[in-house]
């Protein structure tokens, strides 16, 4: 392969990253030594059903994708075995999975954590992962909002059996 298309494949996967960093809602960045591949093999698994892309870069093309995408905040995580998972619109999930799987295999490190670009701590990671899923907060809202419609209509058909009991 000659020089220009070396630098041409690398270019692209440098801009593969930038367009994840800048498209996704949450980044986490996770330190995988001495992960079993087995184990490996499950998170990805779990973080594929959570619809989360978890992909493993050089950490050369991934610092200059972070200085492209200007999420320079995670310059400093870019080194060891480093793994990158994206979320494009769901930003608990990757922050749900990756928490609750390094409580259970001490190897897996979480380092950073980006939501809407912006650089999040440790605790708000673990706060993100303790909230419920987006599909149990969307249930609880649909609940909220049928309340006073249930409740009116209770109301309706109690007026409505009272009124027939009188005219009985």
């Amino acid at each position: 392969m000659s020089n220009e298309k070396i630098l041409a494949e690398k270019k692209k996967v440098v801009d593969e990253i930038t367009g994840k960093l800048k498209e996704s809602a949450a980044v986490i960045v996770v330190n995988y030594r001495g992960l079993p591949v087995a184990d490996a093999t499950a998170l990805r698994k779990q973080l594929r059903e959570a619809d989360v892309d978890f992909k493993v870069y050089k950490n050369t093309f991934a610092r200059r994708a972070s200085k492209a995408a200007g999420t320079e905040a995670l310059d400093d995580v870019f080194s060891g075995p480093t793994a990158i998972s994206f979320s494009k619109e769901d930003v608990i999930a990757p922050a749900k999975v990756l928490y609750n799987f390094a409580k259970d295999h001490e190897t897996l490190e979480i380092k950073a954590g980006l939501i809407e670009g912006k650089p999040v701590s440790m605790d708000e990671i673990k706060t993100l992962a303790e909230m419920p899923s987006r599909e149990t907060l969307l249930s609880m809202l649909a609940n909220v909002l049928q309340a006073p419609i249930r409740d009116f209509a209770i109301g309706v058909k109690a007026v409505a059996d009272k009124k027939e009991q009188e005219g009985a």
